[in-house]
């Protein structure tokens, strides 16, 4: 039997899996977390197989925690379960230590074909995703294939950005200087090809950043 942990903000989810993984034997239930503090302490007192995560929940910093996690008990598979867009952040989770990336738009049927490859050491991302990466054409210069190309801190810089953060807001939740976080705004405005930081807002909550 498979030991779970459920991270996640919002108590709907987190009872909604629960209630998914009640009648399947092959898995246990042993903590539930709602902020990045509770998820640390239950990863430490009950070594769990399988650590189920949204992204973004409070006191932790999105992939970065995933890298960190993975590093501190590396035993613990990562099924990464985010209303974030899967084409932007599915591959970046895969590659920072996940194990798999399910949308929370996905089936139940497709939640549980996911816990089920992992479970079984296996990594799991949607197909047509997959294969969209696989076909997308080198040259391509769409906003899309610009997102690709941000580092993690980018992108939790922008995300900070798109909701309104200043610098010095931004330079505290990511312990880092204000100085850092123009060359980030610099960088960003480069890479993402826009002239000013309201088109780069404008063009982060196209993708549901913010």
């Amino acid at each position: 039997m498979k030991k779970i942990i459920i991270a996640d903000h919002h108590p709907i989810t987190r009872k909604g899996i629960a209630c998914m993984l009640k009648k399947n034997e092959n898995f246990t239930i042993v903590g539930k977390a709602s902020t990045g503090d509770e998820l640390y302490e239950s990863l430490q007192n009950n070594t769990p197989d399988i650590l189920i995560m949204e992204i973004d929940i409070p006191n932790i910093s999105g992939i970065n925690a995933l890298r960190s996690i993975k590093t501190e008990f590396p035993q613990v598979r990562v099924l990464i379960y985010s209303c974030h867009p899967e084409e932007i952040y599915a591959l970046r989770s895969i590659k920072s230590g996940a194990a798999g990336y399910v949308p929370k738009t996905a089936s139940t049927k497709t939640f549980m074909g996911a816990l089920k490859k992992i479970a079984k050491g296996g990594i799991f991302l949607n197909e047509e995703l997959t294969s969209t990466f696989t076909n997308r054409n080198v040259g391509e210069s769409s906003a899309i294939s610009r997102y690709k190309k941000l580092s993690s801190r980018e992108i939790e810089v922008l995300n900070l950005l798109s909701s309104g953060k200043r610098n010095k807001d931004i330079a505290n939740a990511l312990d880092i200087n204000e100085k850092t976080v123009s060359t980030y705004k610099t960088r960003l405005l480069k890479k993402l090809k826009v002239d000013n930081l309201a088109d780069l807002i404008h063009q982060s909550r196209m993708f549901q950043f913010g």
